[in-house]
Parts: structure tokens; sequence; C-alpha cells
């Protein structure tokens, strides 16, 4: 594992955690795929990936129910800079939901909360 940290955000995505793991690397710095094994049909197994230094798990579901995530969950990201927050918004929210705009909020510069396309809720955040 990346760090020693003792527990992990695990994701089950509906045959698109591969997808979904290119897309969030190619957004933030300090980003990878660790390491992914495969079904003999070519879904994830499992994988280990690296956001902004953090580590996550994920898997495509094999079984037969579809398990959608929920908003009630989410990543809250510390965006560095503004155009990263901005960088980020635009990438989370296309073909996504905004579930709060990026706007100037009591506790932020610059706040929004977004799922994206593969229904993963983010809080994103730019303190003042």
């Amino acid at each position: 594992m990346y760090t020693d940290q003792k527990i992990t955000t695990f994701f089950m995505f509906n045959g698109k955690a591969e997808e979904a793991m290119t897309f969030y690397t190619s957004i933030f710095d300090d980003s990878e795929i660790m390491n992914v094994m495969y079904h003999e049909d070519g879904s994830v197994l499992h994988a280990t990936f690296i956001l902004k230094g953090q580590a996550y798990m994920a898997i495509d579901n094999t079984n037969r129910y579809e398990h959608q995530f929920s908003p009630a969950i989410s990543l809250f990201v510390a965006c560095d800079s503004e155009d990263e927050i901005d960088r980020v918004y635009d990438q989370l929210s296309l073909r996504g939901t905004v579930l709060m705009p990026l706007e100037e909020s009591p506790f932020s510069e610059k706040f929004a909360w977004v799922e994206d396309r593969f229904g993963v809720s983010w809080q994103l955040n730019l303190s003042k």
C-alpha cells in the first residue's frame, strides 16, 4: 500500500472502475493508479490508486445487483489554489450533477458540491 493508512475508502463501480480511476488520476496532482488486477472477463477484480497523495481502492461489481453511490457520503477535497478548484469543479461536474454551485461561502473563499458522472459525490473547498 502507498501509505500506512489503516482505513481506506473503497469504491465499487458498476463496470466503470478503470475508467473512473483514469478520470480521477487525470484531474488531481500527485495521483496515479498503483495496481490493477482483472477478472478473466476484463473487469476490475481489485485496484489501488492515489489521489492527491491519498490511497483508495476500487473494484467492478460482479454480482447481479447494481449498487448506486449516495451523496450522503462524499469526498472532501482541500484545493490549494483558485485555479485548482476551478479546474477540478469543471471536470467533475462535466456530465455530472451540481449539488451546490461553485461560490463563496461563510467558511470558504470558494466551495462546491458535485456528483460526478460515476455517481461519486465530491465537496470542493478553497479555504479563506
